[in-house]
């Protein structure tokens, strides 16, 4: 039990230090590695099988709303890029270039793609020519590259895997409700699948995406009250259309520019889940990601009968859930301590004294609660846990968002908030850029975070400046 007391202690406390202990989990749960490559993650199997089950799960969504999947270059020519100019400007300090291709210098610099709306554009512009080929409805998975300065595992890297929807509409109506469409399928994936509440909303136009017209964003809050950017979606008006030239003969035979759609999430979403649901021992994984959903530790497994029946009920449990079982040498305490770290939602424990009773130990990783249950009915009670889990999860962060949600009506009131309690603030603001810019400034960094679809009336006047207020804002700080 020493070993395992070491390995629990190795992880910095959280309300010690958050961004330490952030850390240690993503390593000592074997999530990530670093790699020679500055800002540059290896995701291991672990880290990995957690994007997977997000992948598939997205994707399901994703198809089941019409969308199919594609694959674009991950090199865009400079003359192709700077065809959209707020776009390249919002982008430039983070692209990184390629000049050399072997051993000879390029004609043209290629950028490796910070995101691709510029080549979906391109394609577009020789795919649509009438109305008929409307709308146009692609995402893409891959990896693409941003410069970061500072970076750190999931939430800031150099690289990152993710994906991105780009799609084409005959008109502006159909255009903002599949932006709005795709934000409900992102909250709904949230909600449904990593048991995570946010706020939705619409960015300010200062916090809006380059060559955007309207951008809309998921807002999750971690533990400590810091918010993520957990998924956006925008909406492009007809800008790219007319840069690119993509034109197509409509109802009336006139020419139009179609409508413009993009929007993505990214690995990202660990990060979120790490943050959210962990605690002090580790991971705590949402049943629906997880890619063990059910450890199986046999105890006193060297006697006769334990590890036969061990297997015979990981083979049966297989049929409906992610099962592993541990038969290696570590002591169950050593086992107990490694599937606590990686976030198992429920560990099965299983002994001579149980097979006499036909039984079974389940431990959940969320309450630690320990449930003896019958193996006749065994799968029935597991998928009830796993959805209990689930429910209970949501429902500790739902209230730590709750906790951690204040609202101000004068400045005064704001920066003592903001200086005393991290959450998120809710204020009422003029809808100038200067108050934002200020509010960060003398708060060391709280943002608007997003204009909610639903504004509660706190006060007449912006919280800044007041002048008369238009909206109300969710502020904060940011990952």
């Amino acid at each position: 039990m020493a070993d395992n007391k070491k390995m629990v202690e190795a992880i910095t406390s959280r309300d010690e230090d958050f961004a330490k202990w952030y850390t240690d989990i993503v390593k000592k749960a074997e999530l990530v590695d670093y790699s020679g490559v500055k800002g540059c993650m290896v995701i291991r199997p672990y880290g990995y099988a957690i994007w997977e089950n997000i992948q598939k799960d997205l994707d399901r969504r994703f198809k089941e709303t019409g969308h199919e999947n594609v694959y674009m270059p991950m090199f865009i020519p400079e003359s192709l890029l700077q065809k959209e100019k707020d776009h390249v400007e919002g982008f430039a300090p983070e692209c990184a270039w390629v000049t050399v291709g072997g051993s000879e210098k390029l004609t043209e610099k290629l950028c490796v793609r910070p995101t691709s709306e510029t080549l979906f554009c391109e394609h577009y512009a020789k795919i649509i020519n009438t109305y008929r080929d409307l709308p146009k409805l692609y995402n893409q998975w891959c990896s693409v590259v941003r410069w970061e300065k500072t970076t750190r595992p999931f939430l800031r890297t150099s690289e990152f895997l993710w994906q991105e929807g780009h799609t084409m509409h005959e008109t502006e109506e159909e255009a903002v409700e599949e932006t709005l469409r795709m934000l409900k399928v992102y909250e709904d994936f949230y909600k449904e699948t990593l048991a995570i509440p946010a706020v939705v909303g619409r960015k300010t136009e200062k916090e809006k995406f380059a060559g955007a017209e309207a951008t809309y964003t998921i807002e999750p809050m971690m533990h400590n009250g810091v918010a993520l950017q957990g998924g956006t979606t925008h909406y492009f008006g007809t800008g790219f259309a007319e840069s690119f030239d993509i034109t197509y003969q409509g109802r009336d035979n006139k020419l139009h520019f179609p409508h413009q759609t993009s929007w993505g999430v990214s690995t990202r979403m660990i990060g979120a889940i790490i943050m959210v649901h962990g605690d002090d021992d580790g991971l705590i994984l949402p049943p629906r990601v997880a890619p063990i959903q059910v450890a199986i530790i046999p105890i006193a497994q060297h006697k006769e009968g334990v590890l036969d029946k061990a297997y015979a009920l990981a083979d049966k449990l297989k049929k409906q859930f992610r099962v592993k079982l541990d038969a290696s040498e570590n002591s169950p305490g050593w086992k107990f301590s490694q599937y606590e770290m990686q976030g198992v939602p429920l560990r099965l424990e299983i002994g001579p004294k149980d097979i006499e009773k036909n039984q079974c130990v389940l431990v959940r990783r969320d309450t630690r609660e320990k449930i003896f249950v019958s193996l006749d009915n065994i799968e029935e009670e597991i998928s009830k846990l796993l959805d209990c889990i689930h429910e209970a999860m949501y429902n500790r962060a739902l209230e730590n968002m709750k906790e951690k949600t204040f609202a101000a009506t004068t400045y005064e009131e704001f920066l003592t908030t903001a200086k005393e309690t991290p959450g998120f603030i809710k204020a009422m603001w003029c809808g100038d850029a200067e108050c934002e810019a200020k509010i960060k400034d003398e708060t060391g960094g709280v943002k608007s975070r997003c204009i909610p679809f639903e504004e509660e009336k706190l006060s007449d006047v912006c919280v800044c400046c007041g002048k008369p207020a238009k909206h109300m804002v969710y502020w904060g700080k940011q990952y």
